[in-house]
């Protein structure tokens, strides 16, 4: 019968144990008086327990390992942070584990101890056979209540996670957060395929120059085009491509910049209103018509006025092509809600969290409400998740599904979510 140590931690932690008589594989008597608290880092798995084994009362950390000689495995008797281990709770007693001085480290064999009922649950969720998640046939199987605390805890951890990347670019520049924001839009407009290379051709840049170049168009454009590395189509006839190249080249000059050579562009497999090159003039429009985009989007409490400040078109030439090589019907093209949508969800709304908390705020109540009023994204995990027969109703709930996925569902973390433990119980 095979078990994973999260088991063990769901056992322990919940109090799931046939309590009376315990006792430890070399015959002493246990009784818990205090389980302790859980570790998710580095260390013992639960600190501070308070436990009577024999005639002792012991106050210190538990482990837990499936096997005894597991301890051996994961070399816990090279590291001190184990000398003040009290009880090794394991599934499988297969050996003594012995501290520096050569006493026995007592040891509580789970299995002894657990119903089969709770270990048949256990089996039968994470050993079912392969389906798309475990629980995909029981999903709704917790309350409303519960179910919304679990959707705003899942979507506050991917939050986090974003506010740890959007803190390292904060660092790197020197606290200048109009400049990360530039660099995270840059990401943004670069979509999927084109994110990372945006990203890191707006690292070259010392936002200064933008700051300086954005009161003229054509020279903001020309030098977003160029350091974006899509000025290096050489068989144009087009005046404008021309004029844009002579501009960077001036620009590059007067401001000493280097472009980073190994920029690449994707084009394929991306719709024409997606191009990079439509993406970098709605940019360049974008901090050309805003002066104060940082704090301007910083300070909006509203969905209305972002798309207000966000929905910006191309420049002239761009409502006639695609490309700088060939013409197409005229249209003019203004960024979508729906794209708007995408750079609230992964830029704003996570820089708005950083920067508030920052200057000592709290701002995970606006935020929470700011993802209410977005629509659902749409994907493949969205719509599975969809025909678990769950509502689905706006950006929120997306948000924290993709996480849950990602980061519970996919490695099995199933006793660390709310719909797993309620199988559990139930």
């Amino acid at each position: 019968m095979k078990v994973r140590e999260d088991f063990l931690y769901y056992l322990w932690e919940f109090s799931k144990l046939q309590l009376q008589k315990l006792e430890t594989a070399q015959g002493e008597t246990i009784q818990i008086l205090s389980l302790g608290t859980r570790n998710m880092y580095a260390g013992p798995d639960f600190f501070n327990a308070k436990i009577h084994i024999g005639n002792q009362l012991w106050a210190g950390n538990v482990e837990m390992h499936v096997n005894a000689s597991d301890w051996f495995v994961h070399h816990h008797e090279k590291d001190k942070n184990y000398d003040s281990v009290i009880l090794h709770v394991v599934w499988n007693y297969d050996m003594d584990i012995y501290r520096k001085d050569n006493s026995v480290v007592p040891t509580l064999e789970l299995k002894k101890y657990t119903e089969l009922s709770q270990t048949h649950a256990y089996l039968q969720l994470l050993n079912s056979p392969k389906k798309w998640i475990n629980c995909e046939t029981d999903f709704p199987a917790v309350s409303e209540f519960q179910f919304s605390n679990w959707i705003e805890r899942l979507y506050i951890e991917r939050l986090a996670r974003k506010a740890s990347e959007i803190e390292t670019l904060v660092k790197e520049t020197n606290y200048d957060w109009e400049a990360v924001l530039f660099q995270l839009l840059a990401k943004g407009f670069g979509l999927k395929l084109n994110s990372e290379a945006f990203l890191n051709a707006s690292k070259t840049i010392d936002f200064s120059i933008i700051r300086k170049l954005r009161s003229h168009q054509i020279s903001l454009e020309a030098f977003l085009f160029g350091s974006f590395g899509l000025l290096l189509q050489e068989d144009t006839q087009e005046v404008y491509h021309e004029n844009l190249q002579r501009e960077f080249q001036y620009i590059a000059n007067k401001f000493k910049y280097q472009k980073n050579p190994h920029i690449s562009i994707q084009f394929f497999r991306t719709r024409p209103a997606n191009f990079p090159t439509i993406r970098v003039s709605q940019l360049a429009t974008l901090y050309h018509r805003e002066a104060a985009l940082f704090s301007k989007l910083i300070a909006s409490i509203s969905l209305t006025e972002i798309y207000s400040l966000l929905q910006v078109p191309t420049s002239t030439f761009w409502e006639t092509h695609y490309t700088f090589d060939k013409s197409s019907p005229k249209r003019k093209k203004v960024v979508s809600k729906n794209f708007i949508d995408v750079l609230l969800i992964n830029t704003i709304l996570p820089l708005k969290y950083c920067y508030e908390k920052y200057l000592g705020k709290s701002p995970i109540e606006s935020i929470l409400e700011l993802l209410t009023m977005i629509q659902p994204e749409k994907n493949t995990i969205i719509q599975k998740f969809a025909a678990t027969e769950i509502s689905i109703e706006n950006a929120l709930q997306t948000q924290a599904l993709l996480e849950l996925k990602k980061n519970y569902c996919d490695i099995q973390k199933c006793l660390q979510c709310v719909t797993g433990n309620a199988l559990l119980q139930s």
